[in-house]
């Protein structure tokens, strides 16, 4: 439990650390051109979920995430999974969602500010990086288990 402790702690500290920064130096000045046309730092105040949809409903989105983030919390604490993969895909994701939460709670909106402008139209942070990263290495654990599942049913088979 304590390396999910410290992943969701690093999630959460360099998100608010870098919102921070991202409020006194982006903010007065909203977007700094890093690689023109390719990468920028741009600030946006989403109020609404992923990529800025449902604007008007920020209490839905706080209660689902407090719901999303417990439960993750009460997984990683009762049934202390054994693999560090799948341990550190669900600390990735419920560090995210904290730090987002953070924001909502005390701003009234995420602050976003990465802006990959060649790849797409969205500005993201740090702590939706950390949950698309978690889920991304969630589907990879459940691929490795299939795949680890079904060798060992064929070598269970073939002993038999």
């Amino acid at each position: 439990m304590l390396f999910c402790l410290l992943i969701m702690a690093a999630v959460v500290a360099a998100d608010l650390v870098s919102k921070l920064l991202v409020l006194e130096y982006l903010a007065p000045v909203g977007q700094i051109k890093l690689i023109d046309g390719i990468f920028h730092l741009t600030y946006v105040e989403n109020r609404g979920a992923a990529f800025g949809m449902l604007s008007d409903a920020r209490w839905v989105f706080m209660v689902f995430s407090v719901i999303a983030i417990v439960a993750l919390v009460l997984y990683l604490w009762r049934c202390r999974p054994k693999d560090r993969l799948l341990r550190l895909s669900l600390a990735l994701v419920a560090g995210g969602g904290i730090g987002n939460m953070i924001d909502r709670t005390f701003y009234g909106f995420v602050v976003d500010f990465i802006d990959v402008t060649f790849v797409w139209d969205y500005v993201f942070n740090i702590a939706d990086s950390a949950v698309c990263i978690g889920c991304g290495l969630m589907i990879l654990w459940f691929i490795l288990s299939e795949i680890k599942e079904k060798k060992l049913k064929n070598t269970t088979n073939h002993t038999a």
